[in-house]
């Protein structure tokens, strides 16, 4: 069994930053490509942030610049650090990651999403 869960949901006003962290758990054998992705009410899910198990980087169009993901590979964690909020940035932000098992399986693994509310 893995998981991964998300913590530092919360509340931030406009211009704001906010913390999140993906923590990935359970019989791993290693972990490729961490993500966020983002959901807001009525809209599909879209891509936030991926970083490879080699730091490549990749951002959706709308968070360039302001965003910035991280990880540790020891620990199997990943981190969204949000700069400049904005209310558009309202949304259930959700972690995935690509695990391979100790049992040699390929799974991709969802957290059930933190909160992020950006509003005056």
């Amino acid at each position: 069994q893995v998981q991964v869960v998300e913590s530092g949901a919360g509340l931030a006003q406009p211009g704001g930053s906010l913390r999140l962290s993906c923590a990935a758990s359970g019989s791993i054998f290693s972990i490729g490509h961490m993500g966020w992705y983002r959901q807001a009410p009525g809209k599909q899910r879209e891509l936030v942030a991926t970083i490879s198990n080699g730091s490549m980087k990749v951002y959706g169009d709308s968070v360039k610049g302001r965003f910035t993901i991280s990880r540790d590979n020891a620990k199997n964690t990943a981190d969204l650090q949000m700069n400049s909020l904005k209310p558009e940035d309202t949304a259930v932000y959700h972690c995935n990651a690509f695990i391979i098992t100790t049992g040699r399986a390929s799974v991709s693994v969802w957290g059930q999403g933190t909160q992020v509310t950006v509003s005056s």
